[in-house]
């Protein structure tokens, strides 16, 4: 008999499976479909002997002192600020160049042959941008602040690749995530803590994950087990939809495609990620790894991004519609007895990693607040005492 059923092993999962268990001494099992333990954030060595992430580069950056001292629990850091470059077109040209994305001030210097200032910059952008009542859409959010010209140039094409969608189709909340900068500042974040796993995040996960109380089962799905395996509570981290059978039809998401490849030279880009927003080129993104991880190595590997109708879930889609349809099964996950809905699928929100974290570690407080230890048998009782070191 396991006190908790884990369905996932991303963050969600195992940031509650390890507080589950080494605080309240309760026994927990944790599957996940998947042949790996770490989510979406899972890495691993390629043919080469690089260091990749799977599904595409996770950057970890947070402004949560909780959450960064909570992980390094379990992992140390290697510093690291993300820098991303977008590909375009100078106006007027056919000039293809490279500049700092999110737009600073260098962003407008470079493309426009310009050397203007932080207060120069600003009154450039503000005679280009466009007087929008209500902000409503992505596109409203990005012409309000810059104009129509670099909203065209550098956020139009990539939204309508990424989502099928045009901006101005989508809830605000899309672009509202990029900033715009009138100074040098070319950090993709400015989030006080940024760096990354210093093994790697599979390394963090499984010394999350190592505990007596905990038992992992990869390659297994909650529909074969759930009548099998005796438990007494479910932690739920997938598509809400999917775990109340798709009742009221299935919650849209968009997916990715991943190419990776290896190439025999030391470096492919002078960043770690480059973005095409351009429609005709089918990718959004190519990220260079061992800029993020900082190995050393006379080979390179690199992923190209595809954005995708079909695959696995990654991005809840953001429309009012959608969200109406979240609502309802929101009613049912609020009245599910013993079952906890925790992370982006099963809350069908778009999260960062560390809030994610946050979100775990803020519903396990909810569940030791309100739920009586099981580690009342001698038993339970003898693995926490070890796992404490009494």
């Amino acid at each position: 008999m396991f006190d908790w059923l884990i369905v996932g092993a991303g963050f969600a999962g195992s940031v509650l499976a390890e507080r589950l268990a080494s605080v309240r001494g309760e026994k927990v099992l944790v599957i996940d479909r998947r042949p790996h333990i770490g989510g979406n954030a899972y890495d691993h060595l390629d043919e080469a002997g690089l260091l990749i992430h799977r599904y595409g580069p996770h950057i970890f950056h947070t402004n949560s002192k909780q959450v960064f001292d909570h992980l390094s629990r379990f992992t140390g850091w290697r510093p690291y600020e993300h820098r991303v470059l977008a590909e375009v077109t100078k106006p007027g040209t056919d000039e293809t160049v490279r500049v700092p994305m999110p737009i600073n001030l260098d962003t407008i210097n470079r493309l426009y042959d310009l050397s203007l200032d932080q207060d120069e910059v600003e009154g450039w952008l503000a005679a280009r941008a466009e007087q929008v009542p209500t902000i409503r859409t992505s596109e409203d959010v990005v012409v309000s602040k810059v104009g129509r010209e670099l909203y065209e140039k550098f956020f139009r094409g990539y939204t309508r690749k990424q989502w099928a969608l045009d901006p101005s189709e989508l809830d605000k909340s899309v672009t509202a995530r990029v900033p715009t900068r009138t100074n040098t500042d070319d950090r993709y974040f400015t989030d006080t803590f940024q760096a990354m796993p210093a093994d790697g995040y599979t390394k963090m996960f499984e010394k999350m994950l190592s505990h007596p109380n905990i038992t992992i089962r990869t390659g297994v799905d909650y529909a074969e087990v759930r009548d099998s395996i005796p438990h007494k509570r479910v932690i739920w981290t997938g598509p809400v939809d999917e775990y109340f059978g798709f009742r009221y039809g299935k919650l849209p998401y968009r997916s990715l495609r991943f190419e990776h490849s290896i190439l025999d030279q030391a470096e492919y880009q002078p960043v770690g990620t480059v973005n095409y927003p351009a429609e005709e080129v089918p990718y959004t993104r190519i990220s260079e790894y061992k800029h993020l991880t900082g190995q050393v190595h006379p080979k390179t590997s690199i992923t190209a991004e595809f954005p995708s109708a079909e695959g696995d879930p990654y991005y809840p889609i953001p429309r009012p519609e959608n969200q109406a349809l979240y609502k309802r099964y929101e009613a049912l996950a609020d009245a599910a007895q013993d079952v906890w809905f925790v992370g982006r699928l099963a809350t069908y929100r778009y999260y960062n990693m560390d809030q994610i974290v946050g979100q775990a570690l803020a519903t396990f407080t909810k569940i030791d607040a309100s739920l009586p230890p099981e580690a009342a048998n001698d038993d339970a009782e003898a693995l926490r005492r070890a796992a404490a070191g009494d």
